[in-house]
């Protein structure tokens, strides 16, 4: 069984406090889950018997769910949803499209925050020390302690900055954070929330450097089905478009391939779409292949952007300085000088 341990993640200096199966089953990335199968005598061979289907149904159901961006949150049967873990990661690398790796490695990032700021707020001390060895420091390095109310955790203020920075919410700014002593001070989903593009990028990294060896027929056959089921909404299309600004036509080709867009770049193409007359549904449906995709909340904020909901100010395209002062320019000889994108093309006086 070699093969399963391969892809466990390499945390040498973890502590010596051992996880329950309820925990390996929240927090399965853990390289104790790997540990677990195998003192429980799991081996690749084990994955063709015929009770094994429960497992690989479950295992593509993960797969299924999370890809359409929601999230698998059974806990019934904890042994059975760690080898279930195990199987999605192969199936997910047996299918083989960068949308669906994505989308997959943020849905279990979430899932796994769900979990550990549920654990947070009702564990006892000796519990959270445990997590927080367990995954805050051990995996990101990241220094956690509890607040002396009992309610709040600290952490460093650098530690605090470059992951904050990331954020666009004005609530993350840390003029409007509490800090005293060098910490800042977040609640239990704040905490975790600061891990969760982290972990997502762990798992993501950790499926892309996986090795396959012949995968069982079982796993096969079904990896095929979901991805025939998928590629037509998830396989990379490259955007046929010509008389696009660079940037915007840089935003398409990063959205088509199912990679995340800054924040400041998903407003930037929202808002150039609305000026030149795209309707809200062919703009909502761009945004489709982006790991985090929700239809409900894109629509939302598009619609904001064009002033039907919310202030009801229509935002304007931002202007060629902002961009460049956002690394979000690619401008080519065909600008010509332009000062905002939507003069793109046009014929100047």
């Amino acid at each position: 069984m070699a093969f399963l341990w391969q892809f466990s993640y390499d945390i040498s200096n973890l502590s010596s406090i051992r996880m329950g199966t309820g925990d390996l089953a929240k927090y399965p990335f853990l390289n104790e889950a790997g540990e677990y199968l195998r003192d429980s005598g799991f081996g690749w061979e084990e994955l063709e018997r015929p009770d094994m289907k429960d497992v690989i149904d479950r295992a593509a159901e993960r797969v299924e769910v999370e890809v359409g961006g929601n999230m698998y949150d059974k806990l019934d049967r904890y042994e059975i949803e760690i080898l279930t873990f195990l199987v999605s990661l192969i199936m997910v690398k047996s299918i083989g499209m960068e949308p669906v790796l994505r989308k997959f490695s943020l849905a279990e990032a979430r899932r796994a925050e769900k979990f550990l700021t549920e654990d947070l707020k009702r564990q006892n001390e000796m519990q959270k020390s445990s997590l927080f060895s367990k995954i805050f420091d051990d995996l990101f390095k990241l220094k956690i302690d509890a607040a002396e109310n009992g309610r709040l955790f600290k952490v460093r203020v650098t530690d605090y900055l470059s992951r904050s920075s990331h954020f666009h919410e004005q609530e993350w700014k840390l003029i409007n954070r509490l800090v005293h002593g060098g910490s800042v001070y977040l609640d239990a989903d704040e905490t975790v929330r600061l891990v969760r593009n982290e972990l997502s990028v762990l798992i993501y990294e950790k499926i892309k450097a996986m090795t396959l060896p012949t995968i069982p027929q079982t796993i096969k056959a079904k990896a095929d089905t979901l991805r025939a089921k998928l590629a037509p909404r998830y396989e990379y299309r490259p955007t046929a478009v010509t008389d696009y600004p660079p940037c915007v036509k840089h935003a398409l080709e990063v959205m088509g391939k199912g990679e995340n867009l800054p924040h400041s770049a998903r407003v930037m193409l929202a808002t150039y779409m609305l000026a030149i007359g795209k309707p809200v549904d062919e703009i909502v449906m761009m945004y489709e292949n982006a790991p985090d995709f929700n239809e409900k909340i894109t629509r939302y904020q598009v619609e904001h952007l064009a002033g039907m909901k919310g202030s009801r100010t229509k935002y304007s395209v931002p202007s060629c300085d902002k961009l460049r002062n956002e690394n979000l320019c690619f401008a080519t000889v065909e600008c010509d000088g332009i000062i905002n994108p939507i003069q793109f093309g046009r014929k100047r006086k």
